[in-house]
Parts: structure tokens; sequence; C-alpha cells
């Protein structure tokens, strides 16, 4: 049964292993980490710098086999209404069992019932569907947006769909 966790600094070279090419590694942050590969310590040096944010989550997912998936939480709005997902991955080895899907439902459990949050929203690449199935299986919808958010990565331009979830009534 796959649980929910804080984060924790033991972790993140287990996280950082899941990351096997530069391809894979922007898919995931795009351009929130300078340089790959990944270490545990960009990891851990990234996330200390909101250790005093009662604004910004991490957390671990874990079963029986262990440290099985990873992500943020972090409200994008002052009345604490929008949640956003972020840094979403599971093991590598695990991938295409469904385990995202999983995840992302705790996740939505936890964001609109502890959290308080209205809605949820993601952000994935147009060229990541396998992201993108997940996250549509798991409730999301693609949302228009006036400007499309895009990142310049290996020369290429890449197109970020925005995806949403709202409280179920």
């Amino acid at each position: 049964m796959l649980r929910f966790r804080p984060f924790k600094e033991c972790d993140a070279p287990v996280i950082a292993g899941w990351i096997r090419d530069e391809y894979s590694f922007r898919l995931w942050c795009a351009d929130r980490f300078e340089k790959y590969p990944l270490t545990a310590a960009d990891l851990i040096g990234h996330y200390d710098g909101f250790a005093d944010s009662d604004s910004f989550f991490q957390f671990t997912a874990y079963d029986e086999k262990g440290v099985a998936g990873h992500m943020i939480m972090r409200f994008t709005d002052s009345e604490k209404k929008t949640v956003r997902f972020g840094f979403v991955i599971v093991d590598y080895d695990r991938r295409g069992t469904g385990l995202g899907k999983e995840m992302m439902l705790i996740a939505e459990k936890y964001a609109f019932e502890f959290l308080g949050a209205e809605k949820i929203t993601l952000g994935v690449f147009e060229n990541n569907p396998a992201a993108y199935h997940c996250y549509r299986a798991a409730g999301f919808h693609e949302v228009k947006t006036e400007n499309t958010e895009t990142y310049g990565v290996f020369g290429e331009t890449w197109k970020c769909i925005e995806m949403e979830l709202e409280r179920p009534e």
C-alpha cells in the first residue's frame, strides 16, 4: 500500500538516481536546477531554501518495497486555495505500473482534505506523454491559457501544458 511522508534527506540519493539522462532530467525539472546530473546535495540544497515556508511541502511516497515516488506541493496564492504539484517522479524501475496515478490520487486527497485546497494545478511538457496520461487518469484536465509557457531546451522549444483539478463537490 502506497503512503506519503515528509521528504527526508536520506531520500535524496534514491530520488536523484531515478533520473538517468539529461532529457528526462529536463522533463522533470525544466530549468529549476542548473546542472545535470542531479545530486542528492543539489536536491537537499534546493529544498533548504524553503525550510521556513508554510506554503511549500516535499513528500516521499513509499510502500513495502521502499521509496517509490516523490513530489512537491506549494500554494500559489495568498489565500492558500490553489496548490501546485511539481517535481513528480516515481521509481524508474516501476514506471508504467500505475504507481504514478496512485501517488497522484493520494496527493489530491491530501491537498483537498488536509491543505484545504479548492484547486490543484500542474504543468507538463507536451513531449512527456507518459506523465500527461498519468495526470489525465488521475482526473486532471487541460486548461487553455492566453500565453503558453515555453522553455528552451537542447535548442528546441518545449511547450508546457497547464492542467488542473477542482475540489470535488
